[in-house]
C-alpha cells in the first residue's frame, strides 16, 4: 500500500519552536495533576550545582632548572595526584620570582607550586595564591615518591582526595593561613573535567618536631585501613610572604635553620674532634722527650731488710761418686713379648 501523500498546509499548521534564550515566546500551560493540585506546589527545587564546574581552581606546578631526578619525580607525581594542575617548562634562575605571576596569568592559574633548587643539593617549595598572596616558603626534606618499592598502595588517576589536617593547624594563626592554603591548592574542583567522582585516598598534614609531614595513604574498602601510597615529603617552614613570592613579611620561623648553616656546624664539630686528636697527640709527645729526673734514695727503705746468713764455700777435690743403677725387672719382660707378637703375626 503506497504512502499518503503529506498536504501542502499541513506544515504550515504545526506550531512554531521556541528558542532556548527568548523569554518573550508563550510557555505552555502547565498540566494540572490528578488532584487537582498545579505541579508548583509539590515540585523539587532543582540542585544547587547542578553538575557544573564552578570552582575555576587550577594549578601551575613547574620549577628552577638545576633541580635532580629525585625533585622531578616528585613535581611529576604531584601533576599525577592533582588532576587540576599544569605545567610549564622550568624557570631560568637568574630570573626574578615575581616572574611566576606572569606565568600563572599566560597559563590562566590562580594557584602555584614552585620548587627551587639551590647548590644542586637544597630544594625549597613555595606555595603561593597569585597573584595577590599570600605566599609561603619551605625547605623540603625526606622525599619519598610513588615509584618506591615499600609504598604498596594504589588509587584511582583523577580521583578526588580526602583532606587531614592535624588539630595544631586550627591553634596557631601561621598554621590556620597555610590550612586555607593547602585546602585550595590540594583538593581536587568538583566536578572537574579531568576528575573522577570518587574518594578512595586521603592526603595527610601533621605537624611534629615544628615541620609539617605530607603523606599520601589508601583507603581500603574491607576494614577501612589505610596503606601509604605516596608521595611522602617533610616541609620545614621559613617565611610567610603577604604578596605573591615577595611583599611584607606576615612570619618568620624562629626555629629555621638553614642548611648552609647546618654544614658548617658539623664541619665546625668535626674539626674540633680533629684539634683535640692533635692535642693529645702533642701532649704525648712532650712527655717522652722530657728527661727523667733521679729520685734521691729514700732512708727508710732499708729498715725493715735483714742480712742473710753467710755460707762458707766448699771447694770439692775428689771425684764424686756414681749413683748406683737400678735395674727395670719389666724390660726383659716387654722384649719378651714384643718377640711373641712379632712371631704370631708372621704365622698368621
Amino acid at each position: 500500500m503506497a504512502a499518503a501523500k503529506r498536504k501542502r498546509g499541513a506544515a504550515a499548521a504545526r506550531p512554531k519552536k521556541r528558542a532556548k534564550g527568548d523569554p518573550s515566546a508563550p510557555e505552555p500551560a502547565a498540566k494540572p495533576g490528578p488532584d487537582g493540585t498545579s505541579p508548583e506546589e509539590y515540585s523539587i527545587p532543582a540542585p544547587v550545582s547542578q553538575g557544573k564546574w564552578k570552582n575555576k581552581e587550577r594549578v601551575l606546578i613547574f620549577s628552577s632548572r638545576g633541580i635532580n631526578f629525585r625533585t622531578r619525580h616528585l613535581m611529576q607525581d604531584l601533576r599525577t595526584l592533582m588532576p587540576h594542575s599544569k605545567a610549564d617548562t622550568k624557570m631560568d634562575r637568574k630570573d626574578k620570582l615575581f616572574i611566576i605571576n606572569e606565568v600563572c596569568e599566560i597559563k590562566n592559574c590562580n594557584k602555584c607550586i614552585f620548587f627551587e633548587a639551590k647548590k644542586k643539593q637544597d630544594l625549597y617549595m613555595w606555595l603561593s595564591n597569585t597573584p595577590h598572596g599570600p605566599s609561603a616558603k619551605f625547605l623540603v626534606q625526606n622525599i619519598h615518591t610513588l615509584a618506591e618499592l615499600k609504598m604498596t598502595g594504589n588509587c584511582l588517576r583523577g580521583s578526588r582526595p580526602l583532606l587531614s589536617f592535624d588539630p595544631t593547624f586550627d591553634q596557631e594563626p601561621h598554621y590556620a593561613l597555610l590550612k586555607e592554603l593547602f585546602i585550595q591548592i590540594f583538593s581536587t574542583p568538583q566536578y572537574h573535567p579531568k576528575s573522577q567522582p570518587f574518594v578512595d585516598h586521603v592526603f595527610t598534614f601533621t605537624i611534629t618536631d615544628k615541620r609539617i609531614w605530607f603523606r599520601n595513604y589508601q583507603i581500603i574498602e574491607e576494614d577501612a585501613s589505610l596503606v601509604e601510597i605516596g608521595p611522602r615529603f617533610v616541609l620545614n617552614l621559613i617565611k610567610i610572604f603577604q604578596g605573591s613570592f615577595g611583599g611584607p613579611t606576615l612570619y618568620e620561623n624562629p626555629f629555621y635553620q638553614s642548611p648552609n648553616m647546618h654544614r658548617r656546624l658539623i664541619r665546625l664539630s668535626m674539626a674540633a674532634k680533629f684539634r683535640e686528636k692533635q692535642q693529645v697527640k702533642e701532649v704525648q709527645k712532650i712527655k717522652k722527650k722530657e728527661t727523667k729526673k733521679l729520685i734521691e734514695d729514700d732512708l727508710t727503705e732499708t729498715v725493715f731488710e735483714t742480712p742473710a746468713e753467710e755460707k762458707l764455700m766448699e771447694v770439692q777435690l775428689a771425684k764424686p761418686e756414681p749413683k748406683a743403677t737400678v735395674k727395670d725387672k719389666r724390660k726383659p719382660r716387654k722384649i719378651q713379648r714384643k718377640r711373641q707378637k712379632k712371631l704370631f703375626r708372621i704365622e698368621a
